[in-house]
């Protein structure tokens, strides 16, 4: 305790510290102490600190120095500091198509995943389009010491891989998290199994993922909930991240007496005598009559009397020459021409080969499955383990160039990551979208066009030239 009566009475009576800070001053030893001033000033940096993203990459200024492209031969497609088209904002091109790319960025500090809300966002524009290729982010979890980021390529451990990714079937917007089991230590790669799909346009769109600290995680595209799921539920992720308790035992083996026939047929049934198995299906039908005006002795077909042999057909190279075959007219006219035959038809004593009936077998012990056993890999766990992210790394193989990628974001409060698409994304995508709907309509509008000139050209032909035409040939008449 200070000898200080004055500085006593504070430390022992917060209230009284309460009362004196109610009107902006307090008194220490006859000292005046301004503090209101001071907790403003403090309140109004805690609320900036609190409005700055994690991390955020806008790509105002060139990448080189900041980010690392890979050194391993494989990717060797070039990225470009490039202006998105129509726009004076500046990203990371993807230059070259059919190309393999990788680059990393190392975060000053590891961004970690388990206390409250992050926020994972970037936004892509294809500006060729996307047939086959990826467009997405990889968030890469901590390396081992001495690791360079010149390595960077498809085996670099991640986190967190989200993002758009189309070839043939595919269409989707990934979010992979990769998860460590507690009990054999090795990392799982668990898929969102309702992804929402990539927009069909050249626009620029925004991806969002927001991590939630009650294990739901939301994927948006544009600012608009696409997909919803929980870390932990089964049916949100394949394979699940919590395993299953049990697990069909891999030793136990289906005893030979086992019998998975549930019908069998019936021992005791004897084939009829009447049966017989040689009866064809087909009979000719000994009721038939040939009809009326039938022509016996009309060929079905005959030489083609307007055919003639070829001028330069040779006889002794390419043989006798005969006349091409044509239908028979006479036969057009008359029910048929040629020999009658009687017509077959359904034998009705044919039975085909006798079966004994089936019957319940007895003995049926129903699908043999392998007894269950305790899962050795089974963990319990209230929230995902999430490895830090460390770094932010695109790998990707495209056969399109144009994908621009810009602002890429991480933070901890949802209204930042809005702020900051509000600001950035959305006047470059009001502008791209009029542009598209006018080019839409000036397609239409030549259509229409064109429709009408096909509709009127021989209104116009008839108006115009058919005229000069008759005159013409009256003239030379």
């Amino acid at each position: 305790p200070s000898s200080d009566p004055s500085l006593r009475h504070y430390s022992s009576c917060s209230g009284c510290a309460r009362r004196e800070i109610g009107s902006g001053r307090m008194t220490t030893g006859g000292r005046a102490v301004l503090l209101l001033p001071l907790l403003v000033v403090s309140a109004l940096f805690a609320q900036i600190r609190a409005s700055d993203p994690l991390f955020h990459e806008s790509f105002d200024e060139g990448f080189e120095g900041s980010w690392v492209v890979s050194g391993k031969e494989e990717y060797s497609g070039v990225w470009k500091h490039e202006k998105s088209d129509g726009h004076e904002d500046y990203g990371l091109l993807v230059s070259e198509p059919a190309r393999k790319y990788a680059i990393v960025k190392e975060l000053d500090s590891p961004v970690t995943l388990k206390d409250g809300t992050v926020v994972l966002q970037f936004e892509v524009r294809l500006q060729n389009g996307l047939e086959c290729g990826g467009a997405y982010l990889k968030y890469i979890r901590p390396q081992e010491a001495g690791w360079d980021a010149k390595e960077f390529d498809n085996d670099t451990p991640y986190t967190i891989m989200f993002g758009p990714d189309k070839c043939g079937s595919t269409n989707k917007v990934h979010f992979i998290l990769k998860h460590k089991n507690p009990k054999t230590g090795k990392y799982v790669e668990h898929h969102l199994k309702s992804p929402p799909s990539v927009p069909y346009d050249k626009l620029s769109h925004v991806y969002t993922a927001i991590l939630k600290p009650d294990n739901e995680v939301r994927i948006l595209v544009d600012g608009e909930e696409k997909s919803k799921a929980n870390f932990l539920s089964a049916d949100d992720f394949e394979p699940a991240l919590i395993p299953s308790k049990t697990i069909p035992d891999p030793d136990d083996k289906k005893p030979e007496d086992w019998d998975e026939r549930a019908k069998i047929p019936d021992p005791a049934a004897v084939k009829p005598d009447d049966w017989d198995e040689d009866a064809p299906t087909e009979i000719l039908d000994e009721e038939a009559t040939k009809p009326e005006g039938w022509l016996d002795d009309e060929p079905e077909e005959v030489d083609d009397p307007e055919a003639a042999k070829p001028e330069d057909w040779d006889d002794e190279e390419d043989g006798e020459w005969e006349a091409p075959k044509i239908d028979n007219p006479k036969c057009e006219e008359a029910p048929g021409c040629g020999e009658w035959k009687r017509p077959m038809k359904q034998n009705p004593a044919y039975k085909g080969k006798w079966h004994a009936p089936m019957i319940d077998n007895p003995n049926y012990k129903g699908i043999w499955k392998p007894q269950e056993i305790p899962n050795p890999e089974y963990f319990e766990l209230d929230k995902p383990d999430f490895d830090p992210i460390a770094a932010i790394g695109i790998e990707i193989w495209t056969m399109q160039d144009g994908i621009l990628f810009d602002n890429i974001l991480i933070a901890d409060d949802e209204k930042v990551a809005t702020a900051i698409l509000e600001k950035t994304w959305k006047p470059k995508f009001d502008v791209e979208k009029e542009k598209q709907k006018a080019e839409e309509a000036a397609a239409a509008d030549s259509e229409d066009l064109s429709e009408f000139q096909v509709i009127h050209s021989s209104d116009v032909f008839r108006t115009l030239y058919l005229p000069f035409t008759v005159s013409l040939h009256a003239c030379y008449s």
